[in-house]
C-alpha cells in the first residue's frame, strides 16, 4: 500500500507557485527515443538506427540503447564514409559518469552488425558519456552529456519550496493490521444531567455546542412538590452534545442535557475475524482521519469480548489525547495496528515516493542537484517502505514535497519514453 502523506491545501498551493517560479531545470536534461538519450534542449544528428551519431571526420559511431525484451544494453554501430564497418574490426569502450562520481564501464563484443555492450545500462539513464574507439587502426574519442530526471535547485529555492531530505539507511518495518472505525466519546467523560426532583423547566442556560464548566448552572427547575426553583449544575467540564428538553416542559428522571468532555476520546475500531488473532492489548496503533488530515499515536487499550451481529467484526479501542479537539465524535478513522516488526537493510519514507515513467522513484540529492532514482520495492508499513534495489545506502533523498521536482521535470520535458 503506497500511501503518500497529504499536505494541506495552502502548502500545496504555495508549493505549486514556487515550482513554477524557482525550480530550474538542468539545460542538458533529455528524453529517450528508441532507447537512446536525447537532449531536450538541443537536438543531435541521428544515424540509420535512430541513435545519436558521433562523427570524427569520415568515421562515425551510432549510439543506441536496446531494451526490447532484455535489460537495457548499448548497441553501437560503426561507419566509415557513411558505410557500415565490420564490428569485428572495431575496439570500443564506454564510460558513464554518474551523479556523485560513480563511473560505469561498458565493454563490447561484436554481434551481427553491431557492437553489443556486455553490461546492463542501469537506470536512470543519466550520465556523462565518454566513448573511446579504434577504427581502421586509428583512435577516436567523444564525450557528451546525456541526462534525465535531473534538476539544479539552489538552497534558497529548496527551502522556499519546502524540500526536506533524509539519508537512506536501515530501519524497522512494522507489520500492521489495517482497520477502520470511528471516534466516540469516552463514556467516563460523559454526563447525562437530570433534575433532582420532578418539575417544570423554567430556565435552560445551555444548548447544543455550548461550552460548560464544572459547577456551572445549566438549568433551573421548579419542583412539583415545593414549587421552589432549584439550580441544576454540571459535574464536569465539556460541551453540550445533546438537549432533550425546552423551557416549560415537565421533567422527571429523563436527562435534561448531555455533556461530553472530548479532551480525550476513543477510536472504536472494527476488527474482522481474520485479523483478531494478530491483535493484543498494548500494541502500538497509528490512527488517522479517513482524509489523512489528522494523525495520532496510541496503544490498543481493549479488545471487546463481543461481535457485531451483521459483520461479526470485533470492536477494539484506542484511547486518544484530544487536547486540541481535532478528533470529533462520529469522525471516520483508519488505524494501523503494529503486530510485529522486521529489519529492512534499506528503506525510504513513503512520503518521498513519486511515479516517474513506469517506476516508483525518489529523488537523490548531490550538492544542489536532484536526480531520479528508480526503485525496486519490498514491504511497507504506511510510513516506511523497503528498498530492494535502485538506491545506494547512504544516499540523501527528498522526503517532502518531491512532487515539485517531478512536476518541474515533466514541465521541462526532462523525462523520457522508452
Amino acid at each position: 500500500m503506497n500511501k503518500q502523506i497529504i499536505t494541506s491545501f495552502g502548502t500545496v498551493a504555495v508549493g505549486l507557485i514556487l515550482a513554477g517560479l524557482i525550480l530550474q531545470i538542468d539545460p542538458s536534461s533529455h528524453e529517450h527515443d528508441h532507447g537512446e538519450a536525447v537532449a531536450a534542449e538541443t537536438e543531435f544528428e541521428r544515424g540509420p538506427h535512430n541513435g545519436r551519431l558521433l562523427r570524427d571526420g569520415a568515421v562515425a559511431v551510432e549510439m543506441t540503447i536496446f531494451e526490447d525484451g532484455v535489460p537495457p544494453e548499448y548497441r553501437i554501430y560503426a561507419y566509415t564514409d557513411s558505410k557500415p564497418v565490420d564490428p569485428k574490426t572495431v575496439e570500443l569502450s564506454v564510460e558513464l559518469g554518474r551523479l556523485g562520481g560513480i563511473v560505469d564501464t561498458i565493454t563490447f563484443k561484436a554481434e551481427n552488425d553491431y557492437l553489443r555492450g556486455q553490461e546492463t545500462v542501469v537506470e536512470p539513464h543519466s550520465f556523462d558519456v565518454k566513448v573511446v574507439a579504434r577504427i581502421n587502426n586509428k583512435s577516436h574519442s567523444w564525450t557528451y552529456p546525456s541526462y534525465e530526471g535531473r534538476v539544479e535547485i539552489s538552497p534558497e529555492a529548496a527551502e522556499a519550496g519546502g524540500l526536506k531530505t533524509e539519508i537512506a539507511g536501515p530501519t524497522k518495518i512494522r507489520e500492521v493490521a489495517v482497520v477502520t472505525g470511528r471516534i466516540v466519546s469516552d463514556p467516563m467523560r460523559v454526563a447525562r444531567i437530570k433534575a433532582r426532583f420532578p418539575g417544570i423547566v423554567r430556565e435552560l442556560r445551555k444548548s447544543v455546542g455550548d461550552t460548560v464548566a464544572k459547577g456551572e448552572i445549566v438549568a433551573r427547575v421548579e419542583s412539583n412538590d415545593s414549587l421552589q426553583t432549584y439550580a441544576v449544575t454540571s459535574p464536569i467540564d465539556g460541551n453540550v452534545v445533546m438537549q432533550n428538553v425546552n423551557v416549560g416542559e415537565a421533567v422527571d428522571d429523563m436527562p435534561l442535557i448531555e455533556i461530553a468532555d472530548t479532551r480525550r476520546v476513543i477510536a472504536e475500531l472494527l476488527v474482522f475475524p481474520g485479523e483478531v488473532a494478530r491483535l493484543k492489548v498494548g500494541q502500538a496503533a497509528r490512527v488517522r482521519g479517513i482524509g489523512g488530515e489528522v494523525v495520532a499515536e496510541g496503544v490498543l487499550g481493549s479488545i471487546l469480548p463481543t461481535t457485531q451481529a451483521g459483520s461479526q467484526a470485533v470492536p477494539a479501542r484506542v484511547m486518544l489525547d484530544n487536547a486540541d479537539l481535532q478528533w470529533r465524535p462520529g469522525m471516520m478513522v483508519e488505524a494501523d495496528i503494529t503486530t510485529g516488526e522486521r529489519d529492512a537493510a534499506l528503506a525510504v519514507r513513503m512520503s518521498g515516493l513519486q511515479k516517474f515513467r513506469d517506476f516508483d522513484v525518489v529523488f537523490a540529492k548531490v550538492s544542489n542537484t536532484y536526480e531520479v532514482r528508480m526503485l525496486e520495492l519490498g514491504v511497507d508499513d504506511g510510513e516506511w517502505i523497503e528498498v530492494l534495489g535502485g538506491l545506494a545506502p547512504g544516499t540523501t533523498y527528498v522526503t517532502e514535497n518531491s512532487f515539485l521536482i517531478k512536476a518541474d521535470i515533466e514541465k521541462s520535458g526532462a523525462s523520457h519514453d522508452h
